[in-house]
């Protein structure tokens, strides 16, 4: 008898990590031409099968625990491919990697709370006309992600004990514990103390057919999809390692800003949480998308920021974090106009237009400052 968690395993979810990993390993122990472009482009095609792949397992194991620790296990998992490739890039030598982390951690706020929660709105208000969700779970993240935002991204153009738009020693190893232990209690209150402010009580409750059929729910071994989950990190983790230094060769080669690094990292990363909040959105469980979302901006900067930190203050390598005064105003104008859109529990299609909108501008200034 063929076995159940078989079944459920797709081929692709483990052949492609498994493909990517070790092509990688080959690759970086010259056993293959490391920048044969065919080896290149094999690569990324790889990476972005990879990146589906984890966020495939965490989806499956998410789907096991239940809300909302399957959206903390999805946005833990996408920092941990972020925080990858950030790291490789930084420690690659490679031009502009001081301002890689800053560059990356903003693009995938703005990504989050602009591009995905603007499609989220977008579609979902115009099948379900107005949506709504928990206000209580939207204030207090939002409240922490602005907390952390202006900490980690904002002070640093104003303080003055270390270089231009960069904290000292040990002003950035403080910064990235306060982040640190402020995610956390988020997480606490998340999970334990007011589990119930992250529910969906609202629409997918009030429409039959909102919620997935129990036997439509992705199943599995959680040990053998906990395992799987691993391999694809793996692989997402060499092939970042891999393509760090032909990706800034290539924004380099066309003549675009070093911050377009940032964005096709953080876009590459979000692309799959993206899907599924969007999906969400179109069942009516906004709710979902609201955790997805809110949660992965959260986790970019409460668990990136201290381990670029950390990695800085140890091997005493400078990193900038100060956003340039036309980022800076897109984030003021992004949080203020998410406080607004996220401040009244319930959604139109405009408030999602209005996020799409700053979206395009983000991307315009990302390759045009």
């Amino acid at each position: 008898m063929q076995d159940s968690t078989s079944k459920h395993v797709p081929l692709w979810s483990w052949i492609i990590p498994l493909l990517g990993g070790v092509t990688a390993a080959l690759a970086l122990a010259r056993v293959l031409p490391e920048y044969s472009v065919l080896i290149l482009l094999t690569s990324a095609a790889l990476l972005a099968g990879a990146v589906f792949a984890a966020v495939h397992h965490a989806e499956v194991l998410a789907e096991r625990v239940g809300e909302p620790f399957g959206a903390i296990l999805l946005a833990i998992c996408v920092t941990i491919i972020e925080v990858a490739v950030i790291v490789s890039i930084m420690l690659s030598g490679a031009e502009g990697n001081e301002e890689v982390a800053r560059d990356t951690v903003f693009s995938a706020v703005m990504i989050v709370l602009n591009g995905v929660i603007g499609l989220c709105l977008v579609v979902g208000g115009r099948r379900h006309h107005e949506q709504s969700f928990q206000l209580n779970a939207a204030s207090a993240a939002l409240a922490v992600l602005g907390t952390l935002a202006t900490l980690s991204l904002v002070l640093p153009n104003f303080v003055i004990a270390g270089q231009p738009q960069q904290f000292a020693r040990i002003q950035l190893a403080i910064i990235g514990l306060v982040s640190l232990v402020l995610y956390g209690v988020f997480l606490y209150v998340q999970t334990v103390r007011h589990r119930d402010y992250f529910m969906d009580y609202t629409g997918a409750i009030d429409e039959g057919k909102a919620l997935p059929a129990e036997h439509e729910r992705p199943k599995g071994n959680m040990p053998v999809t906990g395992g799987l989950l691993v391999l694809a990190l793996v692989a997402v983790v060499l092939l970042a390692k891999l393509l760090s230094h032909p990706l800034d060769s290539a924004v380099d080669a066309v003549g675009l800003p070093q911050a377009v690094v940032g964005v096709v990292i953080a876009g590459v990363v979000l692309l799959p949480e993206g899907i599924a909040s969007i999906k969400a959105a179109l069942l009516n469980r906004l709710q979902n998308s609201v955790n997805l979302v809110l949660g992965s901006a959260l986790a970019s900067i409460g668990m990136t920021v201290p381990v670029v930190a950390a990695i800085s203050v140890t091997l005493g390598q400078n990193i900038t974090l100060g956003l340039r005064p036309e980022n800076l105003v897109m984030l003021v104008l992004t949080l203020f106009v998410s406080t607004i859109t996220l401040g009244t529990g319930r959604t139109t299609v405009l408030q999602g237009a209005v996020h799409l909108s700053i979206f395009v501008v983000f991307l315009l200034l990302s390759a045009v400052p």
